[in-house]
């Protein structure tokens, strides 16, 4: 859960934030900086596919898709997904149905997702229950000799 104190993991990855400065082409630095990334990570989601910067000589060029898929991949990357269930949702994206099957699959993956955590919060709750209460039981039995 997400508080005030509990700082945001690559705070750049919102899905629909548009570049400051209107740029239609963005180099590797650009996005290591704006997602908070390294450029081994954004290689590697090129070699996955996730990304297909084009090569002007040595340099990767990032396109406005490249950036968008960079947030989405950023975004579901903090939430917990795979990169095999990041991949099937971008590859939606393809669909060119105005991304309504991305969205309804998107909405649903997320739903299970947050059932998944919940879940998983329940197990650790649990956990640190009965792991309290065991110290409890071990502090009686020292108090007592």
């Amino acid at each position: 859960m997400q508080t005030a104190n509990t700082p945001t993991r690559h705070a750049g990855a919102h899905l629909e934030r548009p570049d400051k400065l209107l740029r239609e082409q963005f180099s590797i630095s650009d996005l290591t900086s704006e997602f908070d990334c390294t450029a081994r990570a954004l290689r590697f989601y090129e070699d996955e596919g996730l990304v297909a910067p084009k090569r002007v000589g040595l340099t990767r060029v990032y396109s406005k898709r490249d950036r968008a898929r960079l947030a989405w991949i950023m975004r579901a990357k903090n939430v917990g997904f795979s990169l095999t269930e990041i991949r099937e949702m971008i590859d939606l994206y393809d669909l060119d149905d105005g991304r309504v099957e991305q969205r309804r699959v998107t909405i649903d993956r997320c739903r299970r997702h947050v059932a998944k955590l919940k879940s998983q919060r329940d197990d650790i709750d649990s956990s640190i229950n009965e792991l309290t209460d065991f110290i409890k039981q071990i502090e009686r039995l020292e108090a007592e000799g």
